[in-house]
């Protein structure tokens, strides 16, 4: 499988990626060979690049196709071929995580650090080991704290000479503006329905109709379709979030609300927790030296409790996350509405509850709509400035109710 085949709906990135590619490919070769080196100037590939787009876009994925291609050994190669084949070492190991030259990061916590942006830059100035590139994809880019940023910037700035950084983020104002003034920028669009359903059911094995629905409920987020068709508490949770607008009546049912979203993130967050910290701490403990009923080496409390402080920053990412996620599913069903009172002809996202978004419609204005998807916005504004989320969320809902 070719590796731009899972970047879906961003013809114009594949093909400036490809081109790339090609570049970087006889950059390499000419190296290897003792030949005269391409013409920098007129060459598509470069040190730096940041990757922005839509949540379900596809930046990270479109930054792992990139990195694949650049491994690319295949020899058809030599022959005119196109680099990123899918098929040899250097792609299949780049693009399922196992590359020697290919360092995916991400975060689950809310921030990457100083330490672990150094960590990255020590190797980003390593010679690759055994591929052509020293690839360092970042999928967080926006959660580096400022101190890390200009970490990483002494990196962006004077690269090592086959060392190349995949910077991934939602929009270009989520980077520090020295290091995305150094970047070569793509930005990626929210892709067409119809395509992430096909990916559904060409990938994931996703019988049309469930692969149609979900695509279209959440308008073209392949990982969030991917999810609503494959998991059955996702599909419990978003209906119940789309109950929301019908049952904020008063001030009590405004609060109760409330609480529930805070309480259904909170259970998300619990659940990742239980598949996760357990098996964490008990490897942990075994790596430490834990002698049989548990007890652990002197000297080691404190990687016992670093390690707890990671896992209680896990669940407050997840619980945002979740939250968030809740969020985006009310905004969706109140632009539907606010379509139908606009006369709109577009097939509405949340088909699937048509009748409650007619009622609503129907019970409402425009005005009122376009009140309560800014009051989303400005719950979500609220988070992101670390609000209490019940705080915030409460404010939301009276304002739905008030709307």
């Amino acid at each position: 499988m070719p590796v731009w085949d899972d970047l879906v709906g961003q013809d114009r990135v594949q093909a400036q990626l490809a081109a790339a590619a090609r570049d970087a490919d006889a950059l390499v070769t000419a190296d290897a060979n003792g030949t005269a080196q391409p013409d920098a100037a007129k060459s598509k590939m470069t040190h730096a690049w940041l990757f922005t787009g839509p949540p379900g876009a596809g930046r990270d994925t479109a930054a792992r196709a990139f990195a694949a291609a650049l491994q690319c050994v295949s020899p058809d190669r030599a022959l005119g071929g196109e680099p990123g084949c899918g098929f040899c070492d250097g792609c299949h190991t780049a693009l399922v995580g196992t590359h020697a030259d290919v360092e995916v990061v991400r975060t689950d916590l809310l921030s990457i650090g100083v330490k672990e942006t150094r960590d990255l830059v020590r190797r980003a100035q390593l010679s690759p080991a055994v591929g052509r590139w020293q690839v360092i994809v970042l999928e967080d880019a926006d959660r580096l704290t400022e101190g890390a940023g200009n970490v990483l910037l002494k990196a962006v700035e004077e690269p090592a000479p086959r060392t190349v950084w995949l910077l991934c983020a939602p929009s270009i104002e989520d980077v520090l503006p020295t290091i995305r003034s150094r970047c070569r920028h793509l930005t990626l669009r929210t892709p067409p329905v119809d395509a992430v359903a096909d990916l559904l059911v060409r990938r994931d094995g996703i019988d049309p109709d469930t692969a149609a629905a979900a695509a279209r409920a959440t308008q073209g987020h392949i990982e969030r379709a991917r999810r609503l068709a494959t998991d059955e508490r996702a599909r419990a949770r978003r209906a119940a979030v789309l109950k929301l607008p019908q049952r904020v009546q008063d001030v009590g049912s405004a609060l109760k609300a409330a609480q529930e979203l805070i309480d259904a993130a909170g259970e998300d967050a619990k659940q990742l927790a239980e598949e996760t910290d357990v098996k964490e701490t008990e490897e942990l403990k075994a790596a430490l030296g834990a002698a049989q009923g548990g007890r652990m080496p002197r000297g080691t409390a404190g990687v016992m409790k670093e390690l707890e402080d990671r896992q209680k920053r896990r669940r407050t990412r997840t619980q945002r996350d979740s939250l968030d996620l809740a969020l985006r599913d009310l905004t969706g069903f109140y632009r539907d509405v606010l379509a139908l009172q606009l006369g709109s002809r577009t097939a509405i996202a949340n088909a699937d509850v048509r009748d409650v978004v007619d009622r609503v419609a129907g019970g409402s204005t425009p005005e009122s709509t376009l009140r309560r998807i800014e009051a989303i916005l400005a719950c979500r504004e609220a988070l992101d400035r670390n609000v209490a989320p019940l705080l915030a969320v409460e404010a939301m809902t009276m304002a739905l109710r008030a709307g």
